[in-house]
């Protein structure tokens, strides 16, 4: 409703051109000292900080902008995007420094105090109620309306940011189901966040501002510490300036966190929700298979990798996971006693083939399984060593059903092992990407074939 939105009448507002040389005098009669009104001004900056809105989603949009010819290369650095996303940044920083002064000398010089104060005709809208109060309604009006475009643009910039940013982290992390890849699904729950927002604050311009600036401040923050730690680390003189841009933020940071509360809250709110979503998302995602195929050392491991696959065998291959000890690679006569030990325990016959396994895990914050394969072959066994791997009992898995393709699917053995209670080694399994193996390694087997005569057999012997 438009009409409720018109200010009240401006009484104590002047149109005299004295009005500026009156400001200039009261400050320099009440800060006559120059650093002084530098400090002032760094003590009121706070204030200001809803001004940097937006800013920072010109970094969040950073891959949608177009870095030329030379960076569509695949092997390229976007040096081209780098640049031009510098010089977005650099002009939407000078629109909005000369946006942030000149609002702020106008508002200062034409609004009366009291007409600040909580409940006053310029509370929460002192550039509407310049533009009623001297250009006319109908000027003030098509402010209010050009006010609420802009906001809507303001939304919709920074769900571009998130849109782009959320699938491209956190369904890799597991902290997401696959589905929030798609831009459909996340588009409509942002819309719906945003609306519950707004109905939880009543549509309360500074309620909502104290908690968004909030988060402006600590995203800048941590954006400004992370340029400081790069740039000290290669040894660059701008390192000092970004620590003092890093203390100004970070000043400010606190100031409105004191002055506002409001935006911790709903940010902590926000933090509990993604960290629940995300422990539920990791926990129940990690009975999926985690595989998106193998890397190659070499040209020769998938070479024999691939002729493993493809071969139309009569006996069934037997996988073995090994497990060596730490800094120490076993030798033949290693491999030689545990073949030897495994086929008189299995009555296996001299023709059916024994590959050894030795898992290496990388990252097990990655939820994504392309890990690199190291094939071998020595006195007629196979040795398959696979690194940067994020979970064992996922890596057996993809190696067993790949390996059932053709000919008879194959065995794998894993020795008994009591260290561990189930729920510690479910514990592990989730967080570290080990423990539990055998009983993941059937869980995965028997998800991804859905045929019983195909499916490799798992024994936990010992």
């Amino acid at each position: 409703n438009l009409a409720s939105y018109r200010p009240r009448r401006a009484q104590n507002c002047t149109s005299r051109a004295q009005v500026l040389a009156d400001w200039q005098v009261r400050l320099t009669r009440e800060h006559g000292n120059p650093l002084m009104m530098a400090a002032v001004s760094l003590l009121l900056f706070p204030k200001l900080a809803l001004g940097l809105s937006g800013f920072e989603t010109g970094v969040a949009v950073m891959p949608l902008v177009d870095g030329g010819p030379a960076d569509s290369r695949p092997a390229a650095r976007p040096e081209g995007r780098i640049r031009r996303t510098r010089r977005l940044l650099l002009t939407s920083a000078l629109i909005m420094s000369a946006f942030l002064l000149t609002s702020s000398l106008v508002t200062t010089t034409l609004i009366p105090p009291d007409a600040f104060g909580k409940g006053g005709a310029a509370y929460g809208r002192a550039l509407a109620y310049l533009a009623h109060a001297h250009l006319g309604r109908a000027f003030g009006t098509a402010y209010d309306l050009s006010t609420i475009l802009i906001l809507w643009f303001a939304g919709a910039s920074a769900m571009a940011g998130l849109i782009n940013v959320v699938p491209r982290y956190l369904p890799r992390f597991g902290m997401a189901p696959e589905w929030s890849r798609a831009i459909r699904p996340l588009a409509l729950i942002y819309s719906a966040i945003a609306f519950a927002v707004t109905l939880s604050f009543r549509a309360d311009v500074e309620a909502q501002g104290g908690a968004y600036a909030t988060g402006v401040l600590v995203l800048m923050s941590s954006a400004a510490i992370a340029v400081t730690i790069s740039a000290r680390r290669a040894g660059s003189r701008a390192a000092i300036g970004f620590g003092i841009i890093a203390l100004v933020f970070m000043y400010t940071t606190v100031a409105n966190v004191v002055e506002r509360p409001d935006g911790v809250r709903i940010a902590g709110l926000f933090i509990a929700a993604t960290v629940a979503v995300s422990l539920v998302s990791r926990a129940s995602r990690s009975g999926e298979l985690r595989f998106r195929g193998f890397r190659f050392r070499d040209g020769r491991s998938r070479m024999l990798w691939e002729s493993l696959v493809d071969l139309d065998r009569d006996e069934p291959l037997v996988i073995v996971p090994h497990r060596p000890v730490r800094g120490h690679r076993p030798g033949r006569s290693d491999l030689e006693t545990k073949e030897r030990d495994i086929r008189e325990e299995h009555n296996l016959a001299p023709g059916v083939l024994i590959i050894f396994v030795e898992v290496e895990l990388g990252d097990p914050s990655d939820f994504d399984n392309r890990p690199a394969m190291d094939l071998v072959r020595q006195e007629g066994r196979f040795v398959l060593r696979v690194t940067e791997a994020v979970a064992v009992a996922h890596t057996l898995a993809a190696i067993v059903l790949e390996l059932s393709r053709s000919g008879q699917p194959p065995r794998i053995y894993f020795g008994w092992s009591g260290e561990d209670t189930p729920w510690l080694a479910s514990l592990r399994s989730l967080l570290f990407g080990e423990g539990d193996v055998p009983a993941m390694v059937r869980k995965l087997v028997k998800d991804s074939q859905p045929d019983p005569s195909r499916r490799p057999w798992v024994y936990v012997v010992g």
